[in-house]
């Protein structure tokens, strides 16, 4: 799924594989542990190719932490032409014994490719992340790495190695720290909500409309796909804006915000002027 997405994306970008300088993995729960998912994906669409190559993992956020990373390089001139992956095989870790995530989640994959521009006016406008360490546990996989490697997975509790969430835990701290995090990101960056064309918030849960009612946010301003697409993990916030960019519902020189909340509990913003 990344190496279609990513081949389609340098496509349309005009750019090839091995031109890239940056290839940039933001997948939750990438293709192996080692070596990130980024190598891998070069090794797909470039086997000879030389470029910078990691991953970031926010979880569900992913591709808003690369995309503010991403846009920091091109600005400083470190990368001129850099290719963000997100995706994730969701049903590879769900737990059928959990109702709520087990139907929620789907898999998907989609890619960017950023490239320097000399319009002063486009790319990111303004972004933040933050980290709430107290809800660390509300979404997690505990197994699969240094804490419960696969040697010992054969005395270990299988659930583990699946998808584990307590969803009214998750949402009760979404709702709680939510609504601040987005009204101080606007505050700092002299931004209101009448400045965005459009608001791309990370497809959750069906509860996502009562969300953007606690923050403020009409309904028209917003995507809520929930229902059709389920939540794609990573891929979510991109795969959204991928297709209202080629619906032509948003257009250059437009402004829209991208965020989230995540596993961690993490919560992300960007404003992006295309």
């Amino acid at each position: 799924m990344l190496t279609s997405a990513a081949a389609d994306a340098l496509a349309r970008a005009g750019v090839k594989a091995d031109e890239l300088e940056c290839v940039i993995g933001a997948s939750a729960a990438g293709i192996q542990p080692i070596p990130c998912t980024a190598a891998l994906v070069l090794e797909k669409i470039a086997p000879h190719g030389v470029a910078a190559a990691f991953d970031v993992n926010s979880t569900c956020t992913s591709m808003i932490t690369a995309l503010d990373i991403a846009s920091r390089y091109i600005a400083d001139g470190t990368y001129k032409s850099i290719l963000i992956t997100a995706g994730d095989v969701g049903s590879r870790f769900l737990n059928p014994e959990q109702k709520e995530s087990f139907s929620l989640f789907s898999d998907a994959a989609v890619a960017f490719v950023l490239t320097s521009t000399d319009d002063p006016s486009q790319g990111v406008v303004a972004s933040t992340q933050r980290t709430w360490a107290a809800y660390a546990h509300d979404t997690e996989i505990r197994g699969g790495l240094s804490r419960s490697p696969a040697q010992l997975y054969a005395g270990a509790d299988p659930a583990d190695y699946l998808f584990d969430m307590n969803g009214r835990a998750a949402l009760r701290n979404m709702m709680r720290v939510l609504p601040d995090f987005l009204g101080d990101f606007l505050a700092r960056s002299s931004l209101d909500l009448s400045d965005i064309s459009l608001v791309i918030p990370h497809q959750a849960s069906p509860a996502l409309g009562l969300a953007m009612q606690r923050i403020g946010i009409p309904k028209d301003s917003y995507i809520d796909w929930v229902a059709e697409i389920g939540n794609m993990v990573s891929a979510s916030v991109g795969y959204v804006l991928a297709q209202v960019m080629e619906q032509e519902r948003v257009r250059e020189g437009q402004t829209v915000l991208l965020f989230g909340t995540a596993a961690g509990l993490t919560a992300n913003a960007l404003v992006l002027r295309l």
